[in-house]
């Protein structure tokens, strides 16, 4: 007869599994809990410490860790010696296992103090998993619910050859290498080591995307397996699939947009750079407010907000192409006239304020570069120059930092009462990004503005530039071994420039 061990932590559907092996000619083995769960619902079960004539002990934490079970589950049937073997013992072939494991990640989700997180680390488990997905050919590994079904069809119809057990057996060690990243991630972060040695970073397939940044590439969504809420984590209320660039360009939108706690905030994203970026009393005054300050590129982009869209906002929205309209939340009225465009996308944000994640990764063919995400904004808000900036230009610095965050470097963002003026960004040139930024805002009035910069300046010249368009105040990093030079211009046009300490390249 052949001998199913089952033990399993979630318990969905495993009865109606079990019940259907047995029909197929199985014997089931089990252990605690899913043995008793198995007897109360009529599945004859054999209890593991019948066949390993060993009780179980230790609190559960020793029961399958004996011979008579990997001895049942590693032997090569096409093996004489080791069929020889396990006669002699008298160790019993096992011809599929069935376990899912400790809800470590549960534990986590719950944060659990580190004793009942060790409790939840699994032994048994993950080494019957391993055995009998190393012995595949021979042995049945399932390790998901969702496969209990297709399992049985293929038992029964005779179709659980090579490539079926191959297909578990892969299925098996991919569960395994998960449930053990999480669980050394944990403890890197009990020890206090960020960026160990060997970093386990598993990901869970989200979605298929309909191609990459071009048509010729292949796509999809992952999700850090560590990481409970993603800000990226979204209910899709209307519109056609999102794709990779969409979610690039997603993601920019919504860490600027979350910048702004406990200010209304509405933020235009064109190819993964701010196009107008807006603060107001009212989410439609924001919404307004952004939209004029750059009408043309926000054409065909992404608009992210902090706030509850209502009908009058959403009516303007639709009076363009837009991409995506992500939010918190929606009026029913709101949603009603964004559902009257059939492809526009409509996202209903779940975790704005979301923080978790800690690593921001490049993959570039084989290495892979690891950065703390960049959650600062200013170090010090350190006056430099004679002229000191009032209140009012202080905000607006503040504003234009945040902006210029999320700007491709060589960045530079000129704002007025928290709206932003002109963006310029991806030069190779400084003062090319703010000659771009002027240039293409001719009809701006940049009288009384604010310009903020994401690094220093290495040369004067971008002071003269913005003080020649009627720049009023400066905001920058500092840090250039000539800043005494941009400084002394500065004193000179009688122009306050503030240092805020951090650089905030973006490439």
């Amino acid at each position: 007869m052949k001998r199913a061990l089952v033990s399993v932590t979630n318990k969905e559907g495993i009865v109606e599994f079990c019940q259907g092996l047995e029909k197929l000619g199985f014997e089931i083995v089990s252990t605690g809990g899913t043995l008793n769960k198995l007897a109360s619902s009529g599945v004859k079960a054999i209890a593991i410490d019948e066949v390993t004539k060993f009780p179980e002990m230790l609190d559960g934490r020793v029961k399958t860790l004996h011979p008579m079970v990997h001895g049942g589950l590693l032997y090569r049937r096409d093996l004489e010696s080791h069929v020889k073997t396990i006669e002699e013992y008298g160790i019993h072939p096992i011809d599929l296992v069935c376990v899912n494991l400790y809800e470590f990640e549960k534990a986590l989700r719950a944060g659990k103090p580190m004793a009942e997180m060790i409790e939840n680390i699994d032994i048994g488990g993950p080494s019957m998993i391993r055995s009998a997905a190393k012995n595949f050919k021979d042995v049945l590994i399932v390790t998901n619910p969702s496969d209990y079904n297709s399992v049985l069809e293929a038992i029964e119809n005779g179709t659980d050859d090579y490539n079926f057990r191959l297909n578990l057996a892969y299925k098996a060690f991919s569960a395994t290498a998960a449930y053990d990243s999480i669980i050394s991630r944990y403890f890197a972060g009990v020890v206090g080591d960020e960026f160990p040695d060997t970093l386990n970073i598993s990901l869970k397939k989200v979605e298929h995307l309909r191609y990459g940044e071009n048509s010729q590439q292949l796509a999809n969504t992952y999700q850090d397996s560590f990481i409970e809420k993603s800000l990226l984590d979204y209910v899709q209320l209307n519109g056609k699939e999102i794709s990779f660039n969409n979610l690039n360009d997603l993601y920019g939108a919504v860490a600027l947009v979350r910048e702004f706690a406990g200010v209304t905030v509405t933020a235009a994203i064109k190819h993964s750079t701010p196009c107008g970026v807006a603060v107001g009393a009212t989410g439609y005054e924001s919404y307004m407010k952004a939209y004029l300050a750059d009408p043309q590129s926000i054409f065909g982009g992404i608009v992210a907000v902090n706030y509850k869209v209502d009908k009058e906002t959403a009516l303007e929205m639709t009076k363009i192409f837009l991409e995506i309209v992500a939010a918190p939340d929606f009026d029913e009225e709101a949603l009603a006239v964004l559902k009257k465009k059939k492809n526009l996308r409509v996202l209903k944000l779940n975790n704005l304020d979301a923080k978790e994640a800690k690593y921001d990764i490049k993959y570039l063919e084989g290495k892979v570069l690891v950065q703390q995400i960049n959650s600062k904004m200013i170090d010090e808000m350190k006056v430099v120059t004679n002229a000191v900036p009032t209140k009012e230009q202080i905000s607006d610095m503040e504003f234009g930092m945040k902006v210029v965050k999320y700007v491709k470097s060589n960045a530079i963002c000129i704002v007025k009462n928290g709206v932003t003026l002109a963006i310029g960004g991806g030069q190779t040139s400084r003062v090319w990004a703010l000659e771009n930024a002027i240039h293409n805002n001719p009809d701006k009035d940049f009288k009384g503005s604010v310009l903020a910069s994401d690094a220093f300046f290495p040369f004067n010249d971008c002071v003269q530039v913005a003080a020649n368009a009627g720049v009023a105040a400066i905001i920058q990093p500092g840090g250039s071994i000539k800043d005494q030079d941009s400084i002394d211009l500065c004193n000179e046009l009688n122009i306050p420039m503030v240092f805020s300490g951090y650089r905030h390249f973006r490439h």
